[in-house]
């Protein structure tokens, strides 16, 4: 028997579920894994009807990823990964350009310069030594102030760094040194410090980390790890070399082709949002909206203007030839990973 107030009550249902089926948006991230949680949940609670699908790696490794699916995109957007890195995208037209809402309020050094913009800045991580004082006074180390103390005999095997080839951090201190120094110095330099290099590994926070636990006494890395093991009572200093500090922005992208472009863009538009760097405030010392950061106690007051002067074009368009000399150079002394 035709049951007319069945069928109507069947239909609504049906409505009702697809009106409240959420967005799954695929995202890509170098975050560090203990951020993605926070955003996530402020961003989701902006917008309920999106349902963000993180995929995490290092900066390196992230990035290889999107050009090897360049024809077949399997991301949505891109929520934590280096300029330097979105560039390459950029010049590959991988990247949807995007004004979100709040980009007059974003520096001008810390967005793509196109308008409208391939990308967006967050936040500014850059380089910094992780020296256990603990170890160092039991091994009779002296403390390093600059990039060249680290090239001294006495560290010899006593230091841990990124691999450029899978880290932010690692590729843009081997870019600063290469700007800082010019090219044949620049190689120089890395040659000597290698001499003292105990390990290259795969991860920005993993060589601070590594400081703080003990295991090298010195880690080459990024303000964040550093700060926070501080905080939680790790023996380091924290040391900004004197010559200045190789730096990269973190920030926000929209991949061209995505069938969500309606998320993506409101993703974009957080993630640009002074909500948004309410959040990254809590990590990082320097943001894209200024006026927003807090002083940091760990780090000093004039931390910005230790910031070298970054050619982000020139890295991005010689990022390639400059992984291939390092991998010659230096890839005995990587970390292996499984399965290698």
């Amino acid at each position: 028997m035709f049951k007319p107030l069945a069928l109507v009550a069947a239909v609504l249902s049906a409505f009702s579920l697809n009106a409240f089926a959420k967005t799954d948006l695929t995202v890509y991230t170098a975050l560090e894994a203990e951020q993605l949680k926070t955003y996530k949940q402020a961003f989701e609670k902006a917008n309920p009807d999106i349902e963000i699908k993180w995929v995490r790696d290092s900066t390196g490794i992230i990035t290889a990823k999107l050009l090897a699916e360049k024809d077949r995109p399997q991301a949505d957007a891109v929520w934590g990964l280096a300029a330097s890195s979105l560039a390459i995208l950029d010049q590959q037209g991988m990247l949807d350009t995007y004004a979100p809402k709040d980009l007059d309020k974003i520096g001008k050094n810390y967005r793509d310069p196109a308008n409208p913009p391939a990308w967006v800045g967050m936040d500014i991580w850059a380089a910094t030594i992780c020296f256990n004082t603990v170890e160092a006074e039991k091994q009779g180390l002296t403390k390093p102030v600059s990039w060249q103390d680290l090239t001294k005999p006495e560290y010899k095997g006593k230091i841990v760094m990124p691999n450029p080839a899978s880290s932010g951090t690692g590729f843009l201190d081997v870019s600063a040194w290469l700007q800082t120094y010019g090219e044949k110095q620049g190689w120089q330099y890395m040659d000597d410090l290698h001499q003292n290099i105990g390990q290259y590994v795969h991860s920005g926070s993993k060589p601070c980390k590594l400081a703080a636990s003990g295991e090298f006494p010195i880690g080459i890395s990024f303000e964040y790890p550093a700060v926070q093991l501080k905080r939680q009572g790790a023996p380091l200093d924290i040391i900004l070399p004197k010559e200045g500090l190789g730096w990269d922005i973190e920030a926000t992208a929209i991949i061209k082709g995505t069938a969500h472009a309606d998320a993506a863009k409101k993703l974009a538009d957080f993630s640009a949002s002074p909500a948004a760097m309410d959040l990254y405030k809590d990590n990082f010392a320097v943001l894209a909206q200024p006026g927003i950061a807090k002083p940091q106690t760990e780090l000093p007051a004039d931390y910005e203007q230790r910031l070298i002067k970054n050619d982000f074009a020139w890295a991005s368009k010689n990022r390639d030839s400059i992984l291939a000399e390092w991998r010659k150079r230096y890839d005995g002394k990587s970390e292996k990973v499984a399965g290698q």
